[in-house]
């Protein structure tokens, strides 16, 4: 009996594509990361002010700011992922930036500073979501049309 270890290839969704990155695929991954790092941010301030502050309901602030950090983690994730040419990486920054549009709407809704706010969220996920479904963007990540099976 063989003791060797027959090597498995990697399934098709985990195995990195190789090839140059495109800058748009970077420009895409900078900006998953940089909501991943603004929704960190905003859960680590909750977190912090639910604790250490004096607010209305600090169980209400302790969870929302729980609640950030643990959302936080799609976007990094998705980021990490488009750097590397990962092809499963282009689903959760698609829905990252379909779940922020909502979030930008709300913003821009209220009277005050945070218009400025929904104006930039709403910028970043249009610029993401036309990043990412770029054809040379696709193609980097190995990413085939429907119909294309070869």
């Amino acid at each position: 009996m063989s003791t060797e270890r027959k090597s498995t290839p990697e399934a098709p969704d985990e195995a990195p594509v190789s090839g140059p990155r495109p800058a748009r695929l970077t420009a895409a991954a900078a900006l998953a990361a940089v909501e991943g790092l603004a929704l960190l941010a905003g859960g680590v301030y909750m977190l912090v002010m639910g604790l250490a502050g004096d607010p209305d309901n600090p169980e209400q602030a302790t969870t929302g700011g729980v609640t950030l950090i643990v959302l936080a983690l799609l976007p990094l994730l998705a980021a990490r992922g488009l750097l590397g040419l990962r092809r499963w990486s282009r689903g959760p920054a698609i829905i990252t930036q379909i779940m922020a549009l909502p979030v930008a709407w709300q913003l821009l809704q209220v009277d005050s500073a945070l218009i400025v706010a929904g104006i930039a969220l709403a910028v970043v996920s249009v610029t993401s979501l036309v990043l990412l479904v770029n054809a040379e963007t696709t193609e980097a990540l190995g990413i085939r049309g429907p119909g294309n099976t070869a």
